[in-house]
């Protein structure tokens, strides 16, 4: 089946030839790969549902997958959140990432053929495309731009995870929640969905999870966090705004 048969135009190699498809897929009403990029996801959803990916529902804690599964489809969020989380034999979690709408999760085990390391679980209800990972490799050769990008984002994803490895390896608590909310801050992007959680005022940025959130993020004990939050703010390096932290 062509691109065209599948309902969107694929760009083709050089940057004029580039410029035309974008221009031909907005003439007769097509999606685009670039689209997906300004609409604030990682590949345009319709794109996806082109080569056979189908939305999904979750309700809040409903899980994509388990840590363990083998890895046989790529994900992405069309509404709502997802935290990716281990469990250690005392029962405490640890996130390894939250991903918001437009957002892709679980890519790794797709290139590299290991199970899942972690679980997906809704953060609230949910929504997500599901597309099999071979239907998944054929889009990225078909689409050079949705490649290059999904390595970027996976680059991003391992200069958190070196952080978060530093952190937890070398710093007190104090340290370690700062050098996160800073992140968190420094990666912040306009939402693809306006309802979502995230917000940002002039160059003031409220943090969208909570204590016990942060807490899962960065290893500690929720005591703990809660106790050098209040610190932090009464020292002046992050101002408490009711329940929410700005910095």
């Amino acid at each position: 089946m062509s691109p065209v048969e599948r309902g969107f135009v694929r760009f083709v190699t050089s940057s004029g030839d580039k410029c035309h498809a974008v221009t031909a897929c907005q003439a007769i009403g097509l999606p685009s790969i670039e689209s997906s990029y300004k609409a604030g996801s990682v590949i345009n959803p319709e794109i996806i549902k082109s080569y056979g990916g189908k939305e999904i529902h979750l309700e809040d804690g409903e899980t994509a997958f388990h840590e363990g599964d083998p890895a046989t489809h790529y994900f992405q969020i069309l509404r709502g959140s997802m935290k990716m989380l281990t469990v250690n034999p005392e029962g405490k979690e640890f996130i390894q990432g939250i991903f918001k709408t437009g957002d892709s999760f679980g890519e790794p085990p797709l290139f590299c053929d290991f199970p899942y390391p972690g679980s997906a679980c809704a953060i609230g209800r949910s929504s997500i495309l599901k597309l099999s990972k071979e239907r998944f490799f054929t889009l990225l050769r078909e689409n050079f731009e949705a490649h290059l990008l999904l390595s970027r984002i996976l680059c991003q994803r391992l200069r958190y995870k070196s952080m978060v490895l530093s952190e937890i390896s070398s710093y007190d608590p104090e340290h370690r929640i700062l050098s996160l909310l800073k992140y968190l801050k420094a990666e912040v992007k306009a939402p693809a969905d306006q309802r979502a959680v995230l917000a940002k005022a002039g160059d003031e940025y409220i943090i969208p999870f909570t204590r016990q959130q942060l807490a899962d993020m960065s290893g500690l004990r929720v005591e703990t966090v809660i106790r050098t939050v209040k610190k932090m703010d009464r020292e002046g390096k992050l101002q408490l705004r009711g329940r929410k932290i700005a910095i």
